[in-house]
């Protein structure tokens, strides 16, 4: 895979908007271990709030598909891979994105820090949108001294 692919597939997992329309996959290999992905979502989504006995399980998911979406993102950064494979891991790494952005929006009840990230993430866009409206980006406000 040439560097600008690379680059590329990056930006594309990274994008604020990855995950809109995208599907959680059916089953995905985590630690060595097959998960039905989807099921497991949909299985805990269905429900009001998580139960007390299935928080730890939930938690317990979310961490290994955080690390399961690490591996995979350092895979198309440092590993010399085709560009097939690179794109099925973007592919799998938005997936997981999609099934902990579900996870992650179960059960929360303190509505004031749900807020506060709400505020944050609305800070982040508008930011985002200022530099790109603007024409600048991180690198050039670094080298000007801002």
């Amino acid at each position: 895979m040439q560097e600008y692919e690379r680059k590329q597939l990056l930006e594309r997992v990274e994008r604020e908007g990855a995950t809109v329309g995208a599907d959680i996959p059916e089953t995905i290999e985590v630690q060595g271990e097959e998960i039905d992905l989807r099921t497991f979502v949909f299985e805990i989504k269905r429900r009001e709030t998580v139960p007390p006995g299935e928080r730890d399980r939930v938690e317990q998911a979310k961490k290994n598909l955080r690390r399961e979406r690490l591996e995979r993102l350092e895979r198309i950064e440092e590993g010399d891979i085709p560009r097939e494979k690179g794109e099925d891991l973007a592919r799998s790494i938005i997936g997981i994105d999609r099934a902990l952005n579900a996870l992650e929006s179960l059960g929360s009840t303190d509505l004031e820090r749900e807020q506060q990230a709400q505020q944050a993430q609305d800070r982040k866009r508008w930011m985002s949108f200022l530099k790109k409206a603007l024409g600048r980006d991180d690198d050039q406000g670094k080298r000007r001294g801002r």
